[in-house]
């Protein structure tokens, strides 16, 4: 049975193991030492709490760690070997291969999920740090909470900020001009489908095809969203009704690569849709088509299923 001490025990191993990740002089008479416990004492609270000897836990992170770095630096292989703790090119690419199923140079070309399947949930985690598994689970609805949150945080920062001009600056009428592209009904109905698109391509780690926005024909638009969109409500409906709303994935499109949470990358798409679909509403309504008014979301999600 595991008790509060060894979690706490484990805790404090997984905080010194974040801060000495590089020192591979370091035995694990060491590391015990350090923590004022015996090896025999420590490897057994470890292996009891994490399912996993402490050890391979650190082999394990290493190796999540180096495939961070293979897709977001452009660190030759043999580095990333040595900053991973082995002292040959061969031996890491064994041990890479053992386990993710395919070779480093392979998997930098084509990166899949870097995370590595652990009973602890003790992984790598970006830029540089270990972390403990949340004890509260990321919802659907602590996502919701959250963006309200930053709404209400963003609010008062702009009005912070909005401190700081004249009352001319504060009464003078807004123009879209401040976006380097010319924003029109067209773009902004083409980026909304791209974004989608965009998210679905860094998912499936496969290339986004820009040009398809460049003045983009409404048929086209429809066709792109006929597939874009099922896919993309598909990925959301997976992530929330398996609780993986905080798990991360590599997005591979960026230059260099970054890692995101899809609880994350929900969050951005949503607020970011949010300002484009505004604009078009408004449009829209200029011209007379003013039926959809403010594509207010309060009645769609009032409504029955």
């Amino acid at each position: 049975m595991t008790t509060a001490t060894d979690l706490d025990l484990f805790a404090r191993f997984v905080d010194d193991l974040a801060e000495a990740l590089d020192d591979h002089a370091s035995t694990g008479d060491e590391r015990a030492a350090r923590l004022h416990f015996s090896r025999y004492h420590l490897d057994r609270v470890v292996r009891a709490v994490a399912g996993e000897p402490p050890q391979a836990l650190r082999r394990r992170v290493l190796l999540e760690r180096a495939a961070y770095r293979m897709v977001t630096t452009t660190a030759p292989l043999i580095d990333i070997a040595v900053e991973a703790g082995y002292g040959s090119h061969e031996a890491f690419t064994r041990a890479f291969t053992r386990s993710y199923g395919v070779a480093p140079a392979a998997w930098r070309r084509r990166p899949g999920h870097i995370q590595l399947a652990a009973p602890s949930g003790v992984h790598f985690h970006p830029p540089g740090s270990l972390r403990l598994p949340s004890r509260n689970e990321v919802t659907a609805m602590n996502l919701l909470t959250k963006m309200v949150e930053h709404h209400v945080w963003l609010t008062g920062e702009m009005i912070r900020v909005a401190g700081r001009l004249s009352d001319d600056q504060l009464d003078q009428p807004i123009e879209l001009d401040v976006d380097e592209d010319e924003q029109t009904i067209r773009s902004l109905l083409s980026r909304l489908v791209g974004q989608m698109g965009m998210w679905n391509a860094a998912l499936a780690t496969r290339d986004y095809d820009w040009s398809v926005e460049e003045h983009e024909p409404l048929d086209a638009m429809r066709s792109r969203l006929a597939v874009e969109g099922p896919a993309y409500l598909a990925h959301v409906h997976d992530v929330v009704d398996h609780g993986r709303l905080d798990e991360t994935f590599v997005d591979a499109l960026c230059e260099p690569a970054e890692v995101f949470t899809h609880g994350g990358m929900i969050a951005h798409v949503l607020t970011f849709a949010a300002h484009r679909r505004t604009l078009v509403a408004l449009a829209l309504a200029q011209h007379g088509a003013d039926e959809l008014g403010w594509g207010d979301p309060m009645l769609w999600v009032a409504a029955p299923a």
